[in-house]
């Protein structure tokens, strides 16, 4: 019955994300609130922004009625068995719905007014304290709050930032979080994380009702607030799924399942830090050095660069699914393998651009 329950949630999710996307792509036009075309982006027109507020408020309308229902009792039977679970995560669900209010918050002012690079990192770090404080944390079997604190902490940090600089062409950051989510949801569904699987759900279903209008050529992009919420909760459901967890576990590879789902994210993070330090620039100056970018310079269209990386990234990111089934030696080959493949796209670029 769970799985009627995720489609319904799903589609859901998918109409009011449609509805609300195209209403604050029309208010983004009448307050101003565009992203101008300059030469170190791809589009040629004005675009409104906005679109992330579109995704936040399906899945913030939709997860809120969801607790009305659960509250008044108007679920199905099937559910009411597991309505002490329900109240049992719900103080953590609120509290990731509030870092998530507070990550769109600055999200906004920085698409409106371009905040500092220390302002945004003050944000984040805030952020990710109240998700800390919570009780969602990564220990990595160390019993040390401190060493936790920092090691979530540079998490979320890291999941922020990777999916608004992969925001760098139509369709990209969302299409890459659709898949990296799709892969989180089986996974879900496997650890019988059922709350889990039913928060995503509603997630997939905000993003591809986004995904309709950002996929190239796109009538509204999602701005600041939309990819850090992207990372943001992705990060978080990460942790939950596998870093929150991992002691459950035979073996300690788990841990690595993020690594391996958001391999094409952090690649394209450390590639991008790399070549701005190498030429001298700051690494928080915008560029067109993504792998998106370089794709098209190897002679791929706008297109067929998001799709090799949508592809990409489920080629990387399916690995995980068997991780947690293997002995050490089976997921050291798995390791290997997404390594490889990712040295073998770098290598690929290299001699294309000789």
């Amino acid at each position: 019955m769970w799985e009627y329950l995720y489609l319904c949630l799903f589609i859901f999710s998918f109409i009011i994300s449609s509805i609300s996307t195209n209403l604050f792509g029309k208010l983004a036009k009448k307050v101003g609130i565009i992203d101008i075309p300059s030469e170190r982006k791809i589009h040629k027109r004005p675009i409104p922004l906005l679109g992330g507020l579109g995704i936040f408020c399906s899945f913030f309308l939709v997860i809120t009625f969801g607790i009305i229902f659960v509250n008044f009792n108007f679920i199905p039977k099937f559910i009411k068995n597991y309505i002490e679970g329900i109240y049992s995560v719900l103080p953590k669900l609120l509290t990731i719905i509030f870092g998530g209010i507070i990550v769109i918050f600055f999200g906004l002012i920085d698409d409106a007014y371009q905040l500092k690079p220390i302002q945004k990192l003050l944000f984040q770090i805030i952020t990710a304290t109240i998700i800390f404080f919570s009780g969602i944390r990564i220990t990595f079997f160390i019993p040390n709050i401190f060493i936790s604190y920092i090691i979530t902490t540079f998490w979320l940090i890291l999941m922020m930032n990777s999916f608004n600089l992969l925001d760098n062409m139509d369709g990209l950051s969302a299409g890459v979080s659709f898949i990296t989510g799709v892969i989180l949801f089986i996974f879900a569904i496997e650890m019988r994380q059922l709350f889990v699987a039913t928060i995503l759900s509603v997630f997939l279903g905000s993003v591809i009702g986004f995904l309709f209008y950002n996929f190239p050529p796109a009538k509204i992009f999602m701005g600041e607030s939309g990819s850090s919420f992207l990372g943001y909760f992705l990060g978080i459901i990460s942790i939950i799924l596998t870093y929150y967890k991992y002691e459950e576990s035979k073996t300690f590879l788990p841990i690595f399942i993020p690594l391996i789902v958001f391999s094409v994210p952090f690649f394209d993070t450390i590639s991008v830090i790399i070549m701005r330090i190498k030429r001298g620039y700051s690494i928080f100056q915008a560029d067109k050095n993504h792998l998106s970018h370089r794709l098209i310079l190897l002679g791929m269209t706008e297109k067929q660069a998001i799709l090799f990386i949508y592809l990409l990234t489920l080629t990387t990111g399916i690995n995980a699914l068997v991780l947690r089934n293997l002995n050490i030696y089976g997921g050291v080959e798995v390791l290997v393998e997404v390594v490889l493949i990712l040295t073998i796209v770098a290598t690929l670029e290299f001699f294309g651009r000789r």
